[in-house]
């Protein structure tokens, strides 16, 4: 991998973790004991809460222990595990992108999770009652970095079903 390369994916590994926890910073720093704060006709709704599980709270009632192992232990497993794969596969273009984004994103939750032992969540979006969870800067990099390996994934299986 080119050194230019390298370089690129630590500036958006540092941009992603430095942007989420900047804004969890500052969420902190604003939204303790503040009612909803709607923004944009009520599209995008900021509400700080401190999230124990995973993706919309899933796990959170879970004992201590079982939470640790899960979401320390277990996320910390897969992202070196993602790292190893996306190296030793010569992962480029997209999906590069997307395993480094997902990795910066879970890399900056995880960094909660051991410092605080929760996650910072504050953005809601939505129409009227369709709404997301609350999340934050970090899942929206998860998710956009799923986003791009699948969608790269789905292209050069639909080009090579079509071969």
């Amino acid at each position: 991998m080119s050194r230019m390369r390298v370089f690129g994916l630590l500036i958006l590994i540092l941009a992603t973790v430095g942007c989420d926890r900047v804004t969890k910073h500052m969420a902190e720093a604003t939204l303790v004991d503040a009612p909803v704060q709607s923004l944009w006709m009520d599209t995008v709704r900021l509400e700080l809460t401190e999230n124990t599980g995973a993706f919309l709270g899933l796990g959170a009632t879970w004992p201590p222990a079982v939470r640790t192992a899960v979401f320390i232990v277990g996320n910390s497993v897969l992202l070196l595990a993602l790292a190893i794969a996306a190296l030793r596969g010569r992962w480029t273009g997209l999906p590069l992108v997307g395993v480094t984004l997902f990795a910066a994103g879970g890399v900056s939750n995880l960094a909660d999770r051991i410092i605080r032992g929760s996650v910072v969540d504050f953005l809601n979006v939505g129409i009227g009652p369709v709404r997301t969870g609350i999340f934050n800067v970090a899942d929206m990099a998860l998710m956009l970095g799923i986003v791009f390996v699948a969608f790269k994934t789905a292209v050069t299986n639909d080009a090579e079903d079509h071969a």
